[in-house]
């Protein structure tokens, strides 16, 4: 090899430093262009829309939703709406609304007010069902990744129903950073819907049906079902499908479950708000009393009328009606029950039957007093904010914030009947009486007091149950009579005068409709209930939990 002379080396020195100095300066011109073309390729598609072909017009809308112009979407949405013109005296681009006989302008660029201008001065950027077409698909893929969750939410519901192959790059883009889960779910069954379709490679709906397969959403198994069902389908794409769809079945039956399971949970709390009073009345003094589910409607009316004062005295305080309707109704349906025991009930003791008739009369009476009052029409009453909205599991599971708030409700009003009859005075004298009513006499308990004071008791528990009633069932006349049977079964099967005895039976039967419901619906759910409920009582008469002590007969 021939030595390399001094002079030729300290020749190449300079010359590659140069060589990298130019390549760095080219690298910077470089990096630089793209921030400057921004707004070049923006002007360059706004002037095509303005062009008079409409396939130059749809090259102007696909360049203006790569332009990454923040304003595009506005600008797209006013062409789709028939609001963009060019102002014929500087060929402008500008958003126009009719004002009478002119029309308001805007800058699409800056939503800076331009003043108003005649019908003549403008020429409006036409739009056909091609161009439609065409916004609608690229507006979809802008508002994949626009801050608003709702627009993006929109977007991938919108994409499930017309799925567009050339927005997968956007969409996949644009889940992979999403952070809602609820926007979350509805991409990815948008990214199944794009790659399970029929001219789709196999690779891309073999990929589709796994990404169905750890979807808990509701809308996958219709996809693997078509999937599943599809004869020109590969088979490696069918066996998938089916085997994805039956581990699908699998988790959403158990997502029904556990909806079923709270739906019977808050329908035996209502029950069991409805029953506790109940209860008390029948378990302490024998009376089957047929107008205790007009305690509960007029509990249900005296929320309607405090949620009216507040909506016309007191709006902003909205809120705290239910928290003033429980006493207020706990109060009226508790004198009322009062001023029913002492005036009809008393003199009627012993005699069951004439007592079953006559509360079914006084119930008939308070049902058309109110029709009176009111009118036969259904109240609105409405769920304070505090009670409104819903927990979203998986599956499509909705747990509502107004049932939730009846399950605790309900608990708590047990709790406080139950410490009630336990540690005072009066609740002593209502297990002296229950258990041994002529004992309780020779021991100087005033029984007549006792049988007044439950008999409000119960009447008032009840009224606070038209108050959790009146949250998620119509407020009307008939409110109080769709209870009163299931009630008096909740009652006979827990055990009468059996606080948790008429907690198991509320929740039993709640959660036992529900199940029943979907298969029988629910007419036939009931007569099946009380069907069993008649054997049970041939088996043991005194329910599931029959209260222990010396009783004597009346």
């Amino acid at each position: 090899m021939p030595p390399v002379s001094a002079r030729s080396t300290a020749t190449s020195r300079p010359g590659l430093a140069a060589g990298f100095l130019i390549a760095i300066l080219l690298a910077a011109f470089w990096s630089i262009q793209p921030a400057a073309a921004g707004p070049a390729d923006r002007d360059a598609a706004l002037l095509l829309l303005t062009e008079s072909s409409a396939t130059k017009r749809g090259q102007g809308v696909e360049a203006l939703a790569a332009s990454g112009e923040p304003q595009a979407a506005q600008i797209l949405a006013a062409m789709m709406n028939g609001d963009l013109y060019v102002r014929l005296d500087d060929k402008r681009i500008v958003i126009a609304k009719s004002a009478g006989d002119a029309y308001e302008l805007t800058d699409p660029l800056t939503n800076a007010k331009l003043g108003a201008a005649p019908a003549a001065a403008l020429d409006k950027i036409r739009v056909n069902n091609m161009l439609r077409r065409l916004i609608r698909g690229v507006m979809g893929g802008l508002n994949l990744t626009h801050p608003d969750a709702a627009l993006r939410l929109a977007a991938a519901n919108a994409l499930q129903k017309s799925p567009d192959p050339e927005l997968r790059p956007t969409l996949e883009k644009a889940l992979a950073g999403e952070q809602d889960a609820k926007v979350k779910t509805a991409m990815s069954l948008a990214l199944a819907v794009i790659n399970s379709r029929a001219d789709a490679p196999v690779v891309d709906r073999l990929a589709a049906v796994e990404l169905l397969r750890q979807s808990d959403a509701s809308e996958a198994r219709a996809i693997l079902s078509r999937l599943a069902g599809e004869a020109e389908a590969e088979a490696a794409v069918r066996e998938a499908a089916v085997d994805a769809l039956d581990d699908l079945e699998d988790r959403l039956f158990y997502y029904q479950a556990l909806g079923s399971i709270f739906q019977g949970l808050s329908l035996g709390s209502v029950l069991l708000l409805a029953a506790i009073g109940l209860a008390i009345t029948f378990g302490v003094m024998g009376v089957i009393n047929m107008a205790h589910g007009e305690m509960v409607m007029i509990g249900a009316y005296v929320t309607f009328v405090i949620q009216e004062v507040f909506r016309t005295s007191a709006p902003e305080y909205f809120g705290l009606s239910l928290a003033v309707a429980v006493p207020a109704s706990f109060l009226t349906a508790g004198l009322l029950g009062i001023l029913l025991e002492r005036s009809v009930i008393r003199w009627l003791y012993g005699r069951p039957l004439e007592t079953l008739l006559a509360t079914w009369g006084v119930s008939l009476i308070l049902q058309q007093a109110i029709r009176s009052i009111f009118g036969p029409t259904n109240r609105e009453v409405g769920n304070p904010d505090w009670m409104s909205g819903s927990i979203e599991l998986a599956g499509g599971v909705l747990l509502t914030y107004n049932r939730i708030w009846i399950i605790v409700f309900a608990l708590a009003v047990l709790a406080a009947v139950w410490a009630l009859i336990r540690f005072t005075s009066m609740g002593l004298e209502m297990r002296a009486v229950t258990q041994n009513r002529r004992m309780a006499d020779s021991m100087g308990i005033r029984s007549g007091r006792v049988d007044a004071l439950t008999f409000g008791l119960g009447s008032g528990v009840a009224g606070m149950a038209g108050v959790a009633l009146s949250q998620i069932d119509n407020v009307s006349p008939n409110l109080g009579q769709a209870y009163i049977i299931d009630s008096f079964m909740v009652v006979v099967f827990g055990g009468v005068g059996n606080l948790w005895g008429t907690l198991v039976g509320a929740l039993s039967l709640g959660v036992a409709n529900k199940f029943l419901e979907p298969v029988s619906g629910a007419v036939l759910a009931k007569i099946f209930v009380l069907v069993a409920i008649i054997l049970f009582i041939q088996k043991r008469p005194r329910g599931l939990f029959a209260l222990k002590g010396r009783a004597v007969e009346n």
